[in-house]
């Protein structure tokens, strides 16, 4: 299921701002509330680009340590939500990009993140495709395996977009580039995601 994108600011920016103040003095407890506050929606940020439980532990860890080692530098030139799913995507693309094979996301996702999310479904697949208990685990299967055959880069402005439900404008930010690129690529992955489902198309034209 396609998540609210306010929900990405926990209880709010102010919030944040306060408990990044704290941390940055070396208050270890205003840093573990941040991690509290922002682990959940990082995890299925990296979860949907990774397709691996294992894989997306070990790089939020990775992050969160970055996080902290970074911390006193920032200035709050872009939110700290901005800036940590910054560093994480920056970070999961270059894992995505040095992993030597592609691994399919498991079908348990569509339980616990919303597998490849309503919104792509609904988008991709023609509203008449018959949907038996299990055409829906195969659907899940099939959305999900050509998410993993997309490029790190477009896997996740597609997982921002659509499963997280970013704005363009903060997709870009995250990414540092225009709001035209981030539309760009989202153009282009929709195109590639549909042509991997084209077959779903067709099912659903016979019926």
């Amino acid at each position: 299921m396609r998540e609210d994108a306010t929900q990405i600011e926990g209880g709010g920016h102010a919030e944040d701002e306060r408990l990044v103040a704290r941390a940055q003095k070396g208050d270890a407890a205003a840093f573990d509330q941040l991690v509290g506050r922002h682990t959940a929606r990082l995890y299925g940020l990296v979860y949907h680009m990774t397709g691996n439980h294992e894989d997306t532990n070990d790089l939020l860890q990775d992050v969160w340590t970055k996080v902290f080692r970074s911390l006193a530098g920032f200035r709050g030139a872009s939110r700290f939500t901005t800036w940590i799913h910054s560093i994480a995507v920056n970070m999961t693309i270059n894992f995505l990009k040095r992993r030597s094979r592609r691994q399919t996301v498991s079908l348990d996702a569509s339980v616990e993140e919303g597998g490849a999310s309503d919104a792509l479904e609904s988008m991709l697949v023609s509203p008449h495709t018959p949907r038996t208990e299990a055409g829906i685990a195969e659907l899940q299967g099939r959305l999900t395996d050509a998410l993993g055959r997309l490029s790190a880069e477009h896997r996740a402005v597609v997982t921002m977009f659509d499963v997280q439900g970013m704005a363009h404008a903060e997709i870009g930010k995250i990414l540092g580039v225009s709001e035209g690129t981030v539309r760009s690529r989202l153009f282009y992955a929709h195109r590639q995601l549909q042509g991997f489902l084209s077959d779903l198309h067709m099912e659903g034209a016979v019926v």
